[in-house]
């Protein structure tokens, strides 16, 4: 209840987890059928990048900000929906915004196809429920994420993504995605989840992979992006554990990661990882 996305918007960490977003969205607008997108720990929807917050820390600028300079051509055009989703939320709200899963999300909803957003702080509950309940396309709920989950799976479409990123505020929160994971995959197994971790700990991050590699009855990815050396005493890097990943998904990160922890990059150090867990695909 004390973490403040806005303090962290458009930081390295978003910029993989908003990447591999957009990716899966596109991936599901390819079908005409109805899909349904769940943000579990939503935040505010959107965030000014002039605030108070952003300009404390000023972590926007190690990430989105290092993306002005245009990359290769392959690269670029697997960003392309990445940079067309930030661009049209800019044209909708200002150009020093960036959008947080939300405001990415909507972009992509087509008629017939739902967004559900859950945030359980009240006053950024507030602000996301004014942006985004009025859309008869999203919906927001006032809910712990965690207890949200196994309430909104299946959805009645099947077909769709869960987003879940929690503030990891609580001791063994990583342990505990790994077990809700597990849960949710069990109740909704052909849903695509996309499970978001800070990496402080490398040896937690590995324990947890190296659980769900064993335990998952479906084929996943684990896409790591490192932009310092590793140290316990500071966030070094995230990263996503994807089930049901899109089949393209390894050969897209194997060329967009490399581009991206070379780019973003702190102290001469960046590094990646793309390696599958659980069953074949």
């Amino acid at each position: 209840m004390n973490y403040r996305h806005a303090f962290h918007a458009g930081n390295h960490a978003d910029v993989l987890k908003h990447w591999v977003l957009t990716r899966v969205l596109a991936h599901l607008q390819r079908k005409a059928t109805p899909f349904r997108a769940i943000d579990t720990h939503a935040g505010l929807g959107f965030y000014d990048l002039t605030a108070d917050e952003a300009g404390r820390t000023g972590e926007w600028q190690d990430g989105i900000g290092r993306l002005d300079t245009p990359f290769a051509a392959d690269v670029e055009a697997l960003l392309a929906p990445y940079r067309e989703a930030v661009a049209a939320v800019r044209a909708r709200h200002g150009e020093t915004v960036y959008p947080g899963s939300p405001a990415l999300i909507r972009e992509f909803l087509r008629p017939g196809d739902q967004g559900v957003f859950v945030e359980l702080h009240p006053a950024d509950g507030a602000v996301l429920h004014a942006r985004y309940n009025q859309d008869s396309r999203t919906k927001v709920l006032a809910l712990d994420g965690w207890t949200a989950l196994p309430a909104l799976i299946p959805p009645k479409e099947r077909r769709g993504l869960v987003l879940i990123d929690p503030p990891y505020e609580v001791p063994g929160e990583i342990e505990r995605l790994g077990r809700e994971l597990l849960k949710a995959v069990g109740k909704w197994a052909t849903g695509t989840y996309l499970a978001w971790y800070p990496i402080k700990d490398v040896a937690a991050v590995d324990r947890l992979a190296a659980g769900l590699d064993a335990a998952l009855p479906r084929p996943a990815l684990r896409l790591d992006l490192l932009i310092q050396r590793p140290d316990p005493t500071r966030l070094c890097g995230s990263g996503l554990i994807v089930v049901n990943p899109p089949w393209t998904l390894r050969e897209e990160a194997d060329t967009v990661l490399p581009a991206l922890a070379e780019r973003l990059a702190q102290a001469g150090y960046g590094a990646f990882r793309c390696v599958p867990l659980g069953p074949p695909a």
